[in-house]
């Protein structure tokens, strides 16, 4: 369950990142509402989590879901640009939370 959690609260800090981008300086009231719902609900998940996890790979597995998730949403949706080399740093991203969750598993 705790891992379902986490993983909620990265999702919820790319719905969170995007929300911020659209909110355009907080200057649209409906975006700025979605990024604070998603920012607490993110971090109180994120506080769950850390009761059962080491820090180090929660807060990895955390950011490494919102980075790779806000860079998608940018890719698909917002209109940037969808480079190799773009993709080649994402796919880096990913490798990296899954290395650092095997090590950090006694591997």
């Amino acid at each position: 369950m705790t891992w379902i959690l986490l993983i909620v609260a990265g999702v919820l800090e790319t719905v969170f990142a995007v929300a911020l981008k659209q909110s355009e300086g907080f200057g649209r009231l409906g975006w700025t509402a979605l990024f604070i719902a998603a920012a607490a609900a993110s971090f109180a998940l994120l506080t769950i989590a850390l009761r059962d996890l080491p820090v180090g790979t929660a807060y990895a597995v955390w950011t490494g879901i919102g980075a790779v998730g806000t860079a998608l949403v940018g890719i698909v949706f917002l209109g940037d640009a969808a480079s190799a080399a773009r993709l080649g740093s994402i796919a880096l991203i990913v490798g990296g939370v899954v290395g650092l969750n095997l090590a950090g598993a006694g591997h």
